[in-house]
């Protein structure tokens, strides 16, 4: 069986096994090997996921939000030693002086966040108290969190954080003069054709646009649009194709985006989470033996799973949108399985 049959078999099976609603996409250098669409981006009037369909990734976009950062380097704008109150002019009276955007980027700032994973379950829950219909802008997110206190020191450890990826877009903001969404368009997607990705707005998504969808456990289900902030921002949100996204880790790795100094910058581990994973700047990094396996990124909210990854070896890409809660995960495990069978990783 060619990897071509035997990916499309083992993704097959996946999405039987798990319901799986999305598109997933494999390319092998200039040779697309899956290009597959399941379930529906619009259930109510069954309108079917196609390969061009637009599906949110959540926080896959810290990359963005790490590429934008790093170009106004590149440009002598700020430098990844600046530190955090020398960029912002916005009180933080808790926050510890020696944060710089090197620490934010890494997530190892120590900050405080406004949606902290390790002890927070439910996103939902954030909306109670702060009506998601009000946060329209990156500003929006300060009153969750800039009154609190320190996690930890700064550089002290990895501690993933959301609130900091809002920071890093308002740095953007303030550098560029640009709002940090017309950023993005301008010098990242416009710049390597990524003409169908964007940052929308709940109430006004254009055509071809997957909602999000939430099952519950009696079989009725829901969409996310009271679950998420009416519009994406820098540390999570925007919409691509999973041809744009392949387009974004080709136009990065052949330098369109950032020098070589930057790209390697962004790619090298800069925090250890754990034995085999450590963390760049937006970016997640697997290693074996010093030996970079895979670049990846990924993103989980309610009614979004998404996984991306780059392998260094083969130069495969690999991505997976998902308009359900899960899926994503399932999906990337398999094609992998399937890949390292064939040699083809």
């Amino acid at each position: 069986m060619n990897i071509n049959l035997n990916l499309k078999k083992v993704i097959s099976d996946f999405q039987s096994k798990v319901d799986f609603s999305g598109a997933v996409y494999v390319k092998d250098k200039d040779k697309v090997l899956v290009d597959e669409s399941y379930g529906f981006a619009n259930r109510s009037d069954q309108l079917e996921n196609n390969s061009m369909t637009r599906f949110g990734i959540a926080s896959g976009c810290k990359l963005f939000t790490a590429i934008a950062i790093c170009q106004l380097v590149e440009e002598g704008k700020l430098s990844f030693k600046s530190k955090l109150s020398d960029c912002l002019a916005i009180d933080f009276k808790h926050f510890d002086d020696k944060v710089t955007v090197h620490h934010i980027l890494t997530h190892t700032s120590g900050i405080p966040d406004y949606f902290d994973e390790e002890v927070m379950e439910d996103f939902d829950e954030l909306w109670v108290k702060n009506p998601m219909y009000h946060i329209r802008k990156l500003s929006d997110f300060l009153p969750l969190f800039q009154n609190e206190s320190m996690k930890f020191p700064a550089g002290e450890k990895f501690h993933y954080n959301n609130a900091g990826y809002i920071l890093l877009g308002l740095i953007v903001e303030q550098a560029s003069k640009l709002e940090f969404s017309e950023y993005v368009q301008k010098y990242i997607f416009s710049k390597v054709n990524m003409k169908n990705s964007g940052y929308f707005s709940f109430d006004s998504l254009p055509s071809n646009t997957a909602l999000g969808y939430i099952d519950n456990p009696d079989g009725t289900w829901k969409t996310n649009i009271y679950s998420l902030p009416v519009k994406g921002g820098s540390d999570g949100g925007a919409y691509v194709t999973v041809d744009d996204m392949t387009k974004l880790w080709e136009a990065l790795l052949n330098y369109q985006l950032l020098n070589e100094s930057n790209t390697k910058k962004l790619l090298s581990a800069h925090a250890q989470v754990n034995e085999s994973s450590f963390y760049g700047y937006g970016t997640w990094i697997k290693r074996a033996e010093n030996n970079v396996i895979k670049y990846h990124v990924m993103g989980y909210d309610p009614g979004v799973s998404f996984h991306s990854a780059y392998y260094p070896d083969s130069s495969v890409k690999v991505v997976v949108c998902s308009n359900k809660s899960d899926g994503a995960f399932d999906i990337m495990s398999g094609i992998e399985e399937a890949l390292q069978s064939t040699n083809t990783l």
